[in-house]
């Protein structure tokens, strides 16, 4: 869609991303079983596995009706609210509020039944927001969940950084096909479980705070994408030379602000599709380290 000359190419990639992904995990389980004969977290595990396969099941049927016309909005929250029913249904997470004034505030069946759908549909459905472009999906889910497992790594739960690894190596792998120029693209099959993977490390790590402070910028984009009704798209608008112009003459997603920003800093005022997602990395980047720092005390 950022091609100035639009070739058929191969969508829904991501199906082979989660299967990729299915193997590692699985794998990871049985050597946890047989070998170290250990069974600890493995109906977290399960659970996990649960969610995520419910999830890619319905980012593939999305797939298959097509972007334009896809499942629709009310139909696709109530199906990923009955994914969330695996953690609903464990009582995943601590229930206790850890913020200021009502530090400690045990919250009870109102996390299960209320927190943690709303945090696993809105992570899910909002990851899809921001992409459209070469990479962009599949790059920020490494950066996010890296940043994630180191937190998980630090905070002594070990097996959400190995679980997290499994979908890191699966989407770098993915990566090498889906970059600019890219030969395949993910779909909803990929962005819906690399949002609920995000969701679900959040709840069973305990590190909600620091995965939505990770996910600000999905956040912001949100908001953008409100402001133009849900009906703008991320897409540049390419030329004969190969750079992306504004497609609108406002700003409706991080990519559009993309753009805006690299015309105004770079010389030729030429823009391209992977400058773009270099500078959306880049941004990232930017909260998962600023991220760490501001929680450090939580997490070291």
């Amino acid at each position: 869609m950022n091609q100035y000359d639009r070739g058929e190419i191969v969508e829904s990639g991501g199906i082979i991303v989660i299967m990729s992904f299915l193997i590692g995990v699985l794998f990871y389980v049985a050597l946890k079983t047989f070998y170290f004969k250990d069974t600890e977290n493995l109906v977290y595990i399960f659970v996990l596995i649960s969610s995520i396969l419910m999830v890619g099941f319905i980012g593939m049927i999305d797939d298959i009706l097509g972007w334009k016309i896809g499942l629709g909005k009310r139909l696709r929250l109530a199906l990923l609210l009955i994914s969330a029913i695996p953690l609903m249904v464990i009582n995943a997470g601590d229930s206790r509020i850890m913020i200021p004034f009502i530090n400690g505030t045990n919250l009870g069946l109102i996390y299960p039944l209320l927190i943690i759908p709303l945090g696993f549909v809105g992570a899910t459905a909002t990851y899809n927001f921001l992409a459209g472009f070469n990479g962009l999906e599949a790059g920020q889910g490494v950066i996010i969940l890296a940043g994630l497992s180191i937190v998980a790594w630090f905070m002594g739960n070990t097996w959400i950084t190995l679980i997290g690894l499994c979908m890191i190596a699966s989407l770098l792998a993915f990566l090498f096909f889906n970059v600019y120029p890219a030969r395949v693209l993910p779909g909803d099959a990929l962005t819906y479980p690399v949002g609920a993977l995000i969701a679900i490390f959040a709840i069973l790590g305990n590190f909600e705070k620091v995965a939505v402070f990770f996910f600000i910028p999905y956040i912001a984009e949100t908001f953008l994408k409100l402001r133009g009704r849900l009906q703008k798209q991320s897409f540049g608008k390419p030329t004969k030379e190969g750079d992306l112009e504004m497609p609108y003459d406002k700003i409706y997603g991080l990519e559009h602000f993309s753009i805006w920003f690299l015309k105004k800093i770079k010389k030729n005022r030429k823009v391209y599709e992977k400058d773009v997602v270099r500078f959306i990395y880049l941004i990232q980047i930017i909260f998962v380290f600023v991220g760490i720092v501001l929680f450090k005390k939580s997490i070291f």
